[in-house]
Order: structure tokens, then C-alpha cells, then sequence
């Protein structure tokens, strides 16, 4: 751990400079052992979350997943994406040794010098599917988020292992690899619902035609309650499947204003309906806003895989939704312009789907 400095950095600049461009990261300040949060850092009083809000008794469904084959647990799927947006799932089928990999391959990465991680910032990687940064949109964000993430686009194998980190890409390919058959069978779950019978090749690109893992590193906070770790928001893609360590601190949107924690499971996922597939849906399945606190007393880790449309497919209503005469919700929209919109502002709750609403 770095050692306390005398004079901590306060400056707006100097914090960008130090946490941005020179690849300290949140991680790099949390380690000075700073008395107090940076102004940057400090969210506005209607962005963090009041306790007087937290729903203790609520939870997201769990679903057990160890017969796929039992109708119940298809409409017990089916049934949390219409109603919640999120769900934890049990008996997946992942091995608990590629999931503990995965989290240790995190530890290892965010582990590394910042001379190391800074070789990966987007102005310096070997590779535009590969990027080490902090927050979410610096540029865009008023204050900014108390996270670090390396973000992988997955291109094919030889992509990934000519310019992923070393230190992680192992273990993040087979986690990858070896979450795809719980993916598609959701995914399966999902359409028939939908009366979409067949993921042909055509749906397939449409519905999970490209993925991005995040890693992502929440350091100790000096004043958690100013901050966040991740602000409000959903995600823009079809499935989120979420690794989450043993800290906890994601929270999802209940009813009138609320928010429910979703408990760390030994060897759970946790599942979110993203933008897309409320879109494709006609709005039938939802993405829920999310977010993450941040932690005064200990470093937490989570693992998101991002299943998304490839970024050249229109999203928009399936036909199949609209032929009983059912009125399309959403416009059809280049899903490339739909991720440029998100990204190109701060996090805003669920505003992003407006983008593509009639």
C-alpha cells in the first residue's frame, strides 16, 4: 500500500491528471489513505442513495437452475425478466473453480503498477477492444464515480490473446467460454416467451452477436455516503450476467422510489434484463435502473458480461410482438447509435431508453 501523503490532492486537475491520465486509477487515491473525498468525487444529494429508501425485507428472485428441462424454471425466468428486469440464478452449470479464477484474475490485474495498467488507457492500448479507465464518462460526469474498470471487447480468441492483459485474459476467455451455454439457454427461455420459436443465425447476431466483459474495482471509500460506486442507470445491452464478489453493494430499483440490495451468493449470477432486449421486447421484458455503493471498509470486485446486439443490427420491436396488433413502443435505431448515447453522457437512470421510444 502507498504510503500517506502530507499534502492530499484536491484540485480538480490534479485529481484528473493523477486518476486518469497517469492510470492511478480511484484505486491509486484510496491508497494515499485520504481523510476525506475529494470534491470530485462528491455527488449531488439526489444522486446518492438514502437508507430511508433501502427495502431490507425484498429480494430479487432465485432461481435454481439445476433442471433446465422443468417448465417451472423456464416461467420462473420468464416471469422475473417481465416483472423485475433482474434475477440471481443457482446450479448454472459454470464451475465454481472458473468463477473464483475470474475474481482472482481481477484482483491480479488492478494489483498491477499503474506504469502497468496505464499501458491499456485508451490513449495508449494496443488495441481500441481494450481499455483501462475510471468512472464512467469523465468528460461528461459533473463528479465522478469511485470505480476503476479494464473494459474487453470480445473480438474472436486470437483478438483477445494477442491484446488482453496477460496477467487476466487466461481466466477471463474461460469464464467467457464457459458461460455461453447458460447465455444461449436463456436466451432460448426468453424468445419462446415471446413466441420466437428459433434463434437462427439472423436473431443470433441480433440478440448476443457481440460481448464485453468488464473488470471492475471498487477501493475503499473515505466518505461512502458522498459517493457511488456505479450511478443510476440500466444497461444497453440484450442479457448482463453480473459476477459479484462477497462485499456486496448493488442495489436495483423497487416500487415508489425504493431500492433492494442484491445479497452476494456463493456461486450465483446475477441476470439483468438490458436496454435491447426491452426494446426487442416491445417493452414486455425490462431493464431496471441499478446502481452500486460505494465501500468504507473494503475493496470490491465484480465481473459483468455484456451480451449485446453485433453493432451494425437495427433494434427495434420483433414482429413477433406486433402480430396480434400490438402497437410498436420503440422506433427501430442502429444499435451502434444507441451505445454512442450512453456513452457520450453521464449515468441517468433509465433516460437512455427514451432514445428510442415513438
Amino acid at each position: 500500500m502507498a504510503p500517506t501523503i502530507a499534502t492530499p490532492i484536491t484540485d480538480s486537475a490534479d485529481i484528473a491528471n493523477f486518476v486518469i491520465s497517469k492510470g492511478n486509477g480511484v484505486k491509486g487515491l484510496s491508497e494515499m489513505g485520504l481523510e476525506c473525498l475529494p470534491q470530485r468525487f462528491i455527488q449531488p444529494l439526489e444522486e446518492r442513495i438514502s437508507f430511508s429508501n433501502i427495502m431490507p425485507q425484498e429480494s430479487i428472485p432465485i432461481i435454481d437452475m439445476s433442471n433446465w428441462n422443468d417448465p417451472k424454471v423456464a416461467e420462473s425466468i420468464c416471469d422475473a425478466a417481465e416483472t423485475w428486469g433482474f434475477f440471481q440464478i443457482i446450479n448454472h452449470g459454470v464451475s465454481i473453480e472458473a468463477l473464483e479464477n475470474v475474481k482472482d484474475a481481477t484482483h491480479l490485474f488492478f494489483g498491477l503498477p499503474a506504469e502497468d495498467k496505464k499501458k491499456f488507457l485508451k490513449e495508449n492500448s494496443p488495441s481500441r477492444n481494450v481499455r483501462f479507465g475510471t468512472s464512467f464518462s469523465p468528460k461528461a460526469e459533473k463528479a465522478l464515480e469511485w470505480k476503476d474498470y479494464l473494459s474487453l471487447f470480445y473480438v474472436s480468441e486470437d483478438e483477445a490473446s494477442a491484446s488482453w492483459p496477460s496477467v487476466c485474459k487466461d481466466q477471463v476467455l474461460e469464464y467467457m467460454k464457459s458461460s455461453e451455454v447458460v447465455i444461449k439457454r436463456l436466451l432460448e427461455v426468453l424468445m419462446k416467451r415471446l413466441n420466437v420459436n428459433e434463434i437462427d443465425e439472423m436473431k443470433e447476431s441480433l440478440l448476443m452477436g457481440s460481448k464485453r466483459i468488464n473488470l471492475n474495482y471498487y477501493p475503499i471509500c473515505p466518505n461512502p455516503e458522498l459517493t457511488v460506486g456505479v450511478g443510476r442507470h440500466s444497461d444497453v445491452s440484450t442479457l448482463t450476467i453480473l459476477l459479484q464478489d462477497e462485499i456486496g453493494g448493488l442495489y436495483v430499483r423497487g416500487k415508489n422510489d425504493s431500492w433492494i440490495h442484491v445479497p452476494p451468493i456463493s456461486g450465483s449470477l446475477v441476470i439483468n434484463v438490458g436496454d435491447a432486449l426491452q426494446i426487442m421486447s416491445n417493452g414486455r421484458y425490462k431493464s431496471i435502473e441499478h446502481r452500486v455503493l460505494a465501500n468504507g471498509s473494503q475493496n470490491r470486485i465484480s465481473v459483468p458480461i455484456f451480451v449485446n446486439p453485433k453493432p451494425y443490427e437495427i433494434i427495434g420491436p420483433f414482429p413477433e410482438m406486433l402480430t396480434g396488433g400490438e402497437k410498436a413502443a420503440y422506433r427501430q435505431v442502429l444499435y451502434s447509435d444507441y451505445v454512442k448515447h450512453f456513452f457520450g453522457k453521464a449515468h441517468d437512470g433509465k433516460n437512455t431508453v427514451e432514445f428510442a421510444k415513438i
